[in-house]
């Protein structure tokens, strides 16, 4: 298989994954981060009940770890490119890591709380401390964080009264607010407005554990990458089919949680479910192109996941404006049926608008700007004095 079909797979993976991040970032849009979890206020009719547990269980949070995994994939290519051009690794990393935090604050100050660009910038430093590491290790490192996560799923979590009702009034603002305000309006409330009831050092604790629960599919997609996965499909095939058997397994186990009364393990099984889930929707999706190698599906997510950094920063602009009081104000109002079709609505114009663009550029704006800062250029190549080739290592 040639290198380029591997960046075609990997491409079309990251548009897929976009579209399931922007079906799941849709509940927070018209809902907010908190709300989306407090759905009872909203009082949904019993068709957009089903079509938001359908949302839970089928998309939210099993399509963010992809784009988690296909980070560390991208980050082990990235530094094989950076080798082959004899530059130093751990400054171009450092440079891309701190643009992607950048631009994560400003995403998450100025438009929007469910901002990830952030957190991935944070974590790639955290992932330098992996990156020369050997296969074996990245495998147990990964596996031993993950089975850490699942026990972390057990128990129940008790609500006092005083958190139930400061939850219920910070929702009900948000309603107001996000519908109706100004922009300045909405910016406060987000930015300075916390339903939580939590001492600062828990805070801090929550932010120093994080990068531990979140490593594994970060791991995992480092450890693919060292292993030359999605490089020989045809001869991959029945680990892809292996793997696409956790798909039934993971929409059974995260179901339990939504369908059925909260124990002490329906945490655990919403967890393990999850990763699942995850795992499952990596290995089906090559088997797409295997399957149909020219469909225009799978050209269409490549033209997406080529753009992915500018193609998140979209999805934001154009459903806070939806949304939101300074737009069209229709934040709550839409419900879960009609928000499903709005965001397929979205990512076909997202489909078709990138296949344009790719036609003409070969970069997008925020991927461009991306590969200059990172390799200090304003080609946006790499530095050397002998030029070599090197891969094309796009997206977040």
């Amino acid at each position: 298989m040639t290198e380029s079909k591997r960046v075609q797979i990997i491409d079309g993976m990251r548009g897929f994954s976009l579209f399931g991040i922007l079906l799941a970032n849709l509940l927070i849009f018209q809902y907010g981060i908190w709300g989306k979890d407090e759905i009872e206020i909203y009082s949904l009719s019993a068709v957009d009940s089903a079509a938001y547990k359908f949302v839970k269980i089928a998309i939210e949070g099993s399509f963010m770890p992809i784009f988690t995994f296909l980070f560390g994939y991208s980050m082990v290519k990235m530094m094989e490119s950076l080798k082959r051009n004899g530059v130093k690794v751990w400054r171009h990393c450092a440079r891309r890591f701190l643009l992607l935090i950048a631009i994560g604050l400003l995403h998450s100050i100025f438009l929007w709380e469910g901002d990830i660009l952030f957190f991935y910038g944070m974590m790639g430093f955290f992932l330098l401390l992996f990156l020369k590491r050997s296969k074996k290790t990245l495998l147990i490192w990964g596996t031993a964080l993950l089975m850490l996560t699942f026990a972390l799923g057990y128990g129940v979590i008790e609500e006092t009264v005083a958190e139930k009702e400061k939850m219920a009034d910070y929702v009900d603002a948000t309603k107001t607010i996000y519908a109706d305000g100004t922009y300045t309006e909405i910016m406060d409330q987000r930015n300075n407005e916390d339903p939580l009831i939590m001492p600062d050092y828990l805070y801090l604790f929550i932010l120093l554990l994080s990068p531990f629960f979140t490593a594994p599919l970060f791991l995992y997609g480092m450890y693919a990458a060292k292993a030359g996965i999605f490089t020989r499909p045809d001869k991959e095939k029945p680990l892809y089919q292996k793997g696409a058997l956790l798909v039934p397994i993971g929409l059974l186990l995260k179901s339990i949680p939504v369908l059925l009364p909260e124990t002490n393990w329906t945490g655990v099984a919403g967890t393990i479910g999850t990763s699942a889930l995850s795992i499952g929707y990596i290995c089906a999706f090559p088997l797409l192109y295997i399957k149909w190698p020219t469909s225009k599906i799978n050209i269409s997510f490549e033209q997406v996941g080529k753009l992915s950094l500018t193609n998140y920063l979209m999805q934001t602009i154009i459903c806070t404006f939806i949304f939101y009081g300074y737009g069209l104000g229709l934040f709550g109002q839409l419900g879960v049926i009609a928000n499903i079709l709005l965001g397929i609505m979205i990512f076909i114009l997202q489909c078709v608008c990138s296949t344009l663009y790719m036609k003409r550029f070969k970069r997008g704006p925020a991927e461009q700007l991306m590969r200059m800062w990172t390799n200090w250029s304003w080609s946006g190549r790499i530095r050397t004095k002998k030029p070599k080739p090197f891969d094309r290592v796009e997206g977040l």
